[in-house]
């Protein structure tokens, strides 16, 4: 994967006055909690005359469900930014116009990211992609300017969503019988599919450098190409939206959950960044340096680890997620890195000046890629700025070790950001409370609940 950034500064793929000719419909949206996007669709005609200036108005619950829509919490009145003590009022989807782009898995449908405001003109406080572009507006008032690219793997399987839901995802087929890790003959079968996603999504200015075949029983990758972060989660969230509508339209089902099946392996989500300085010089090159690792590289990786243990609940966000941070998946491992070794927490390779970055293990493909963003280029700048000292790089197999301050579950990450004092600072007390209450509710909500698992456990044997 190339680090060298490409332009931050983009202009409309289409003007508003040709809008209504290109297209019917025009998705205006942004991201939840979970990274799904919500919002609506409206007219062309009426996104020219009035929606793109003025936006549109969404209820102030789509920041405040958990993954099912649960309304326990809004009755409860459990978060302070909405609720039924709230009247669960609106806020506005204010279109983005530099993310106006072709839906290109629909037909005449365009679709545009959004900011959030509320009623009286500030910013959505809990809203992820607000999240994100502050912590990128730090890092542009530094002088500094990061380019990120993302690795994501997911699993496709026979059978459309609703088939898969009603055999409550028991016995599904995958679409690999064995592991290819990397193979082109097994990939064979799905290319046409693939090749459609890809076009459609070139069409749709989402940019893949390469996709391959996983190792895991129908399990895949897509590799996007490097580019301004906040672009990237923007294509991230809009490349899940087109995978899963794809396969879905072609009788299979796409999952992005860390690890569906015991047995395999999970599915990640790392990330690749590189910063280069106003002149443009990457900051992460020193070609008098062992493996060509500047000082300001080591000081990123080491703001990375630091914090890494605090924002676990956003890098594995669900319950699911553990299964994969605690086996033996290429996750990373604990507060470990190294120069081009795929099992430390961060992967340092490289071997240009355009080509050297940081790769970030930990995320899961559950992820919410604002968050993930948010959280690792807040830990960086951090590094960056105090010349945090990340240790000795690993040496060896660092599963041959305890994963040191790495959450093993989602109770435990629930506690590691409550106790923090970082990310308060980055988004204050009343954002982290917010997504502290979404995350203890998840992982009650599992503590509570009965499983086939205990029942295949303990049912006969007890």
């Amino acid at each position: 994967m190339s680090s060298k950034p490409r332009t931050t500064e983009r202009e409309p793929e289409f003007s508003l006055d040709a809008i209504s000719d290109e297209f019917d419909w025009v998705v205006v949206t942004s991201a939840d909690i979970q990274g799904r996007l919500f919002g609506r669709r409206v007219s062309a005609r009426d996104f020219v005359k009035s929606v793109a200036t003025k936006g549109v108005l969404v209820s102030a619950c789509v920041y405040s469900w958990d993954i099912a829509q649960d309304a326990t919490m809004l009755a409860t009145g459990a978060l302070d930014y909405c609720g039924f003590h709230t009247g669960m009022g609106d806020f506005t989807l204010l279109p983005d116009l530099t993310t106006l782009r072709r839906a290109g898995w629909l037909n005449r449908t365009a679709i545009c990211l959004a900011r959030s405001v509320e009623p009286h003109g500030e910013i959505t406080p809990v809203a992820p992609r607000e999240l994100l572009i502050a912590e990128l507006a730090r890092w542009k008032s530094q002088g500094l300017h990061p380019s990120v690219g993302l690795e994501l793997e997911f699993y496709l399987y026979q059978g459309t969503p609703r088939e898969t839901r009603a055999r409550s995802y028991r016995d599904l087929e995958p679409t690999t019988a064995t592991p290819a890790d990397y193979s082109i003959y097994e990939g064979e079968a799905y290319e046409e599919f693939f090749a459609d996603v890809r076009h459609r999504l070139a069409a749709s200015r989402i940019e893949v450098e390469a996709s391959a075949i996983e190792w895991g029983l129908g399990q895949w990758e897509t590799t996007l190409k490097h580019t301004d972060p906040l672009e990237m989660a923007d294509q991230s969230a809009l490349y899940k939206l087109a995978t899963k509508t794809l396969a879905a339209r072609a009788g299979m089902s796409a999952t992005f959950m860390a690890k569906p099946y015991d047995g395999g392996p999970g599915s990640s989500c790392h990330v690749h960044l590189s910063v280069r300085n106003d002149a443009g010089e990457p900051i992460f090159w020193d070609n008098s340096a062992e493996h060509n690792i500047s000082d300001e590289l080591r000081h990123a990786v080491g703001g990375a680890l630091e914090h890494a243990g605090e924002f676990m609940s956003w890098y594995a966000p669900t319950v699911n997620s553990y299964r994969r941070i605690r086996g033996v998946d290429a996750a990373g491992w604990g507060m470990t890195w190294a120069y081009e070794h795929r099992f430390a927490s961060v992967r340092v390779l490289g071997a240009e000046a355009d080509d050297i970055r940081l790769e970030f293990r930990l995320p899961g493909a559950d992820a919410n890629p604002y968050l993930v963003l948010t959280a690792l280029l807040a830990s960086v700048r951090d590094g960056l700025t105090r010349r945090t000292d990340p240790g000795p790089a690993l040496v060896g197999n660092p599963y041959e070790k305890p994963a040191t301050g790495i959450a093993q579950d989602l109770g435990q990450a629930v506690d590691a950001l409550a106790n923090g004092s970082f990310a308060r600072g980055i988004v204050g007390d009343s954002t982290v409370e917010h997504y502290l209450t979404l995350s203890r509710w998840e992982w009650s909500h599992f503590l509570d609940s009965v499983s086939e698992w205990d029942r295949v456990r303990y049912f006969d044997l007890i």
